[in-house]
This record gives structure tokens, sequence and C-alpha cells, in this order.
């Protein structure tokens, strides 16, 4: 797992800039920050893909955020962009209101992964912000029950929590 800063200040604009208000040219300056980051992970790596939103919000937002960090990551990092490596097959409802246990049951199964793009392969997802590493994890999963080799989580952001048994390095999938 790597993360490149905490959920707060301006990194917290920056992200809420980019996931609500559509200011896209973010994508770029805030994968650099995740570049960086990545720096010292030494992570042997065959593809990227972001965490996927289900069609629905994908037409409200008209965008994924997390596709655009990854596809603006994956070019410096030299790392073959596969969107559809991963799909959400199952809506689901927004996390910002639940806790660790409520998120991983939320996106239980919500993700299916193309074992033709991802068999045998080590594959990065991106996400723009890691609370608990529910929906990382979940995405890990379905990666590894299409066959991945090895899955590695990259966020943008993490939140703080004053209680830091909040279970995210205890995800199934992740390093």
């Amino acid at each position: 797992m790597c993360v490149a800063v905490t959920f707060e200040g301006p990194a917290r604009s920056a992200i809420h800039a980019l996931k609500y208000d559509g200011v896209r040219r973010l994508a770029e300056p805030l994968a650099h920050l995740a570049a960086l980051a990545l720096g010292d992970t030494n992570w042997s790596v065959d593809m990227v893909c972001p965490v996927p939103l289900h069609q629905r919000r994908l037409r409200e937002r008209g965008y994924n955020q997390s596709a655009l960090l990854a596809r603006a990551l994956a070019g410096p990092m030299k790392w073959e962009y596969r969107e559809e490596a991963i799909s959400r097959v199952r809506e689901t409802e927004t996390q910002t209101h639940l806790n660790a246990q409520q998120r991983r049951e939320n996106v239980a199964g919500a993700f299916v992964a193309a074992p033709a793009l991802v068999e045998g392969r080590c594959v990065v997802v991106v996400d723009d912000v890691l609370t608990t590493g529910a929906t990382l994890g979940a995405c890990a999963a379905a990666l590894r029950a299409a066959g991945a080799r090895r899955v590695y989580g990259v966020a943008l952001a993490s939140a703080v929590f004053a209680d830091a048994g909040m279970g995210v390095f205890d995800t199934p999938g992740l390093p």
C-alpha cells in the first residue's frame, strides 16, 4: 500500500475540487504526488487500473476521478493503463457515513476483474482517498480471484483518525 498525502488542508481541497467540482486538470499534479511517494517501493508492476465507479455514478459525475489519477500516474511510471481490468458490478451506497465494518460489507462482491487482462500479472489499483481500505481490499479480492499474481494499492490521500485501529492494513489481498 502506498499513500501520497494526508487527506487534510490543501490536499483535501484539491481532491474535492477534482472529485466534486469537475476540476479535472488537477489529476496530473495530484498523480505526480503519488508518483513521488512510489519512488521507494521498487514494486514490479505489469499494469495499473482505477477503482471503478458504478455506471450510474459515472453518468452523474461525467468522469471517474480515480481513472484520471491512474491514467496520469501510468505515464511517468511507464505502466500499462487498463481501465477495463476491473469493473463495478453492483451499485453501492456512498461510504462517507459508514464505519469500517459497514464499508467492508457495502463493497463486498461489488467488483469483478477480467481474467484475460489480469491473470498472472502484478496490478496496481488506484483510488483517490483511503479511509478504511475496504474499497481497495474489495478490488484486490476481485483481482486475485481473477488470477492476478500480486495486487498493490495506491491512494492519493489517507484519512486521519484519532483511533489508529481502523483496520487499514489488515485488508485481505493488500500488502
